[in-house]
């Protein structure tokens, strides 16, 4: 936030020191709208800027036709807003409604119409909101830095939310108040934020990596949240719950590493033929705490097939490099 406030400060003395060089009235005015131009994202500020220019360029035609056969009361100001805002709403320049008032409450202030005036005010919206863009284009932070910090705070937590399902499995009495769940929750939220607005800021050859690895760690997180149903069910401690906790605390090693070791996979496969050889359960609660658990690596394979669909980003330095995460 205090970066887009020296960005604005920075445009607006641009649009009033361009417009000053150019002796053309209302410097400030240029300022204003350089101050309405500046945006969060490459992208968005050129989408922006394109709705505010349009729509200016909109309200000022309608605004000149109005002010032409009515005259310059307050009364036709009202009737502008009346019929400009709905108008340039339906011609999807939503944004610049602002803008556009701006330049007719200018027009409206000077009491005058004509080609001059028409031409003033398109110069001041072409310094004001192309200063803007300028300044915009000129940087953005990348905010790589953040996002590789983003993605260590999820692994982490992911990492204790599995050793506690582990600890569950082998403790059914372990109490656990599961604030993990809503931190990796708010953290991968964050993060798929945070990487939108990374690639907004990309012009060209979009890198979409880290997209992908914050929405591969959203859909994970509805797996969690299974598994966190499911190990609610497991109520005794049984030799099969003692075997699946290996999964989940081999689990916990591979999530915050930076390859796809595959070990937890392995050890599922191995976990699933030991399965099928058991013997059947004895006792309906016997049976009810196995099918618990059954479902609970079946959400595991869910949970690892989409690591091995997805790539994340395993290096600040090296961006474009990709590895298997878990």
């Amino acid at each position: 936030m205090g970066f887009r406030i020296i960005k604005t400060a920075v445009a607006t003395m641009l649009a009033i020191l361009v417009t000053d060089a150019l002796n053309i009235p209302g410097a400030t005015s240029a300022g204003l709208l350089a101050i309405l131009g500046v945006d969060v994202t490459r992208k968005r500020s050129l989408r922006s800027v394109s709705a505010r220019l349009f729509a200016s360029i909109l309200g000022l035609l309608l605004a000149f036709v109005l002010f032409h056969f009515l005259g310059f009361h307050y009364w036709v100001l009202a009737l502008y807003i009346l019929l400009g805002f709905p108008i340039i709403s339906k011609a999807n320049f939503k944004e610049g409604i602002v803008t556009s008032s701006v330049v007719v409450f200018r027009v409206f202030g000077a009491e005058e119409i004509s080609m001059d005036i028409f031409i003033t005010q398109m110069e001041l919206l072409v310094i004001g909101l192309g200063s803007a863009v300028l300044v915009n284009l000129a940087y953005m932070p990348k905010g790589e830095g953040r996002l590789m910090e983003i993605r260590r705070e999820v692994d982490g937590l992911f990492s204790v939310i599995f050793k506690h399902i582990s600890r569950t499995l082998r403790e059914p009495d372990h109490v656990w108040d599961g604030k993990e769940l809503i931190e990796a929750n708010q953290a991968v939220e964050r993060g798929v934020q945070e990487s939108n607005r990374f690639l907004e800021n990309q012009m060209l050859q979009p890198d979409v990596a880290w997209n992908v690895y914050f929405y591969m760690r959203k859909e994970q997180m509805e797996n969690i949240q299974a598994m966190m149903h499911l190990i609610s069910q497991v109520y005794e401690r049984l030799t099969h719950g003692e075997l699946a906790a290996n999964l989940f605390d081999q689990l916990s090693e591979d999530v915050v590493t930076e390859e796809y070791t595959g070990k937890t996979e392995k050890l599922l496969n191995e976990l699933q033929l030991i399965f099928r050889e058991m013997d059947l359960p004895h006792t309906r609660e016997e049976f009810e705490i196995r099918s618990a658990i059954l479902q609970l690596c079946r959400e595991l394979e869910y949970f690892l097939n989409i690591s091995k669909k997805n790539k994340a980003p395993t290096s600040r330095t090296n961006p474009d490099r990709m590895k298997d995460r878990v």
